[in-house]
């Protein structure tokens, strides 16, 4: 299993982001491709070492971490939006290279800003930090698209927030009957 979740947040871009955002052409060409380097590329070259093993040993699965839509196009948020879009790109251009193979390829998004990203400056008032949520809401799906009830899931978008074992196996038995 691989589970994709490099990143650099936007404070290598502008450590004042959330109360100063910056237009996206005064990021630096630097601190763009620092981004996309990491999140974006990091993903693509990691799944492109990978894969070749997983198929040659009958099978494997992939998670990319990715982010809420609205992270993605938030004011203040270039190289990091973009970045993230990007891995859902290439996560549905993965699965859809891997369709009918034994590797799937699946999304994972928190459902809300998490207290360890380092998105979070140190003056976020303690009512704002108390709605953030704990990293290790991404375990349980991790743990389940690891499992072998999650054989045939593939090219989805799962909500970490939002999971929860017995919805998901009801999923995976309708798409069966489907």
């Amino acid at each position: 299993m691989l589970v994709n979740n490099a990143g650099i947040g936007m404070r290598t871009v502008n450590p004042r982001f959330m109360t100063e955002p910056q237009p996206f052409w005064e990021v630096t060409p630097a601190g763009f491709r620092d981004v996309v380097e990491t999140k974006l590329v990091g993903c693509f070259l990691m799944a492109r070492e990978v894969v070749p093993l997983m198929l040659r040993a009958g099978g494997g699965r992939i998670v990319n971490i990715s982010m809420n839509e609205q992270t993605m196009v938030r004011h203040g948020f270039v190289p990091y939006g973009p970045a993230g879009a990007g891995v859902e790109a290439m996560s549905r251009l993965m699965a859809a290279d891997l369709a009918g193979s034994s590797v799937t390829v699946n999304i994972l998004l928190p459902g809300g800003r998490g207290t360890l990203t380092g998105m979070v400056p140190d003056e976020t008032p303690a009512e704002v930090r108390a709605r953030l949520l704990d990293p290790a809401v991404m375990g349980p799906p991790i743990v389940w698209l690891a499992s072998d009830h999650a054989t045939d899931v593939h090219d989805r978008r799962i909500v970490a927030n939002e999971f929860d074992v017995a919805s998901a196996s009801a999923m995976t038995a309708s798409d069966e009957r489907a």
